[in-house]
């Protein structure tokens, strides 16, 4: 009898962002329920619990060898705009509060501390995965700007941190180079683009495991309710209002879909490290640090797992209005994945 083939990568493609979503829950569970599987050393803790970051350096490599260089002002650009409303939002509202009413305030038990370093940076991987699926290729080389956020920089200037014009540019210039160098590659032989192309994908599904092999579900149950709140607050009030910012600035003839915009209405992975270290500069902030910390730790796992289903949702509204452009004035839809009229990846 003829073994039945099961569609694993069909099912996961019916879900929003599911190459990132899937593999992250099993990371998440993994490490949940059975976290000595993942520390049993060389390989396997190799790529299923430490690798994500090389991984995530992969998908950057392969995402910058498609970035053509005639498209290269459209990505800054696009990145500047997308920038701007992620970390204008994400710390407009923590900010407040602490000015209004001091560190020790919090809106529905979510502490200003923990609205800044949560909503004001953004999951660069996931980014790029969804600007992958619903964008174009100056939608993903945009990550090499939006990566300026990855960090308490932003927070800390608006802060008003003592020593914040110390900023250690080497630490932007690391994370762009994978993007430069694939882009420099890619220019120089459009075989070695093609080459790379499939690699955007099988990054995507592999980093997201280790990503979730960093987190458990007793982090969202220490943070309570308030966690869950702090993610959803990220989503709407820095997702929402870029991709309104993105759809205004950014011309239609120059985008596939205003709905990558909201792709940002997260929090990046290392934010949970945001806290500590602007209690370090400013000890005033530190009894707020742990409480904020763990707070921050569920909103990491909450827009993961709700960003894609917003950024679907964008997009199948303007596909219904006519308003999704196929043959943006970039040229730049040879990085994109196609996707048919429901949105699917193909």
């Amino acid at each position: 009898m003829k073994m039945g083939k099961v569609p694993i990568l069909d099912t996961i493609n019916k879900i929003p962002g599911g190459l990132m979503v899937v593999p992250l829950v099993l990371g998440v569970l993994t490490n949940t329920f059975f976290p000595g599987a993942l520390q049993i050393g060389s390989f396997t803790t190799a790529f299923f619990k430490s690798g994500a970051l090389t991984l995530i350096a992969l998908l950057f490599f392969c995402s910058g060898a498609q970035i053509q260089f005639k498209t290269a002002g459209m990505a800054l650009y696009k990145g500047l705009v997308i920038n701007f409303g992620k970390v204008l939002f994400g710390v407009i509202f923590g900010v407040g509060l602490a000015k209004i009413a001091g560190p020790e305030a919090a809106f529905l038990g979510v502490t200003p501390l923990a609205m800044i370093s949560a909503m004001s940076n953004s999951n660069g991987g996931l980014y790029t995965a969804l600007a992958s699926k619903y964008g174009d290729e100056s939608d993903v080389g945009a990550i090499a700007v939006i990566s300026s956020n990855d960090g308490p920089f932003f927070e800390m200037a608006f802060m008003g941190v003592a020593g914040v014009a110390n900023i250690p540019l080497m630490s932007l210039v690391a994370v762009v180079v994978p993007i430069i160098v694939g882009m420099i590659l890619g220019n120089l032989d459009e075989r070695i683009r093609e080459f790379l192309k499939p690699g955007m994908f099988i990054a995507i599904f592999t980093f997201a495991f280790p990503l979730g092999a960093g987190l458990s579900l007793q982090t969202i149950l220490q943070a309570g309710l308030p966690g869950v709140v702090l993610g959803l607050m990220t989503l709407i009030l820095t997702g929402v209002p870029t991709y309104f910012i993105f759809k205004w600035l950014v011309p239609r003839k120059s985008r596939r879909t205003a709905a990558v915009g909201a792709a940002v209405g997260t929090s990046a992975g290392n934010s949970i490290a945001t806290p500590a270290a602007i209690a370090l500069v400013d000890p005033n902030w530190a009894p707020y640090a742990d409480k904020a910390t763990v707070q921050v730790a569920a909103s990491i796992i909450v827009t993961a797992l709700l960003v894609p289903f917003l950024v679907d949702f964008f997009y199948r509204w303007e596909l219904k209005r006519g308003l999704v452009n196929e043959h943006p004035t970039t040229e730049s839809k040879s990085a994109a994945v196609e996707v048919d009229p429901k949105g699917e990846q193909l």
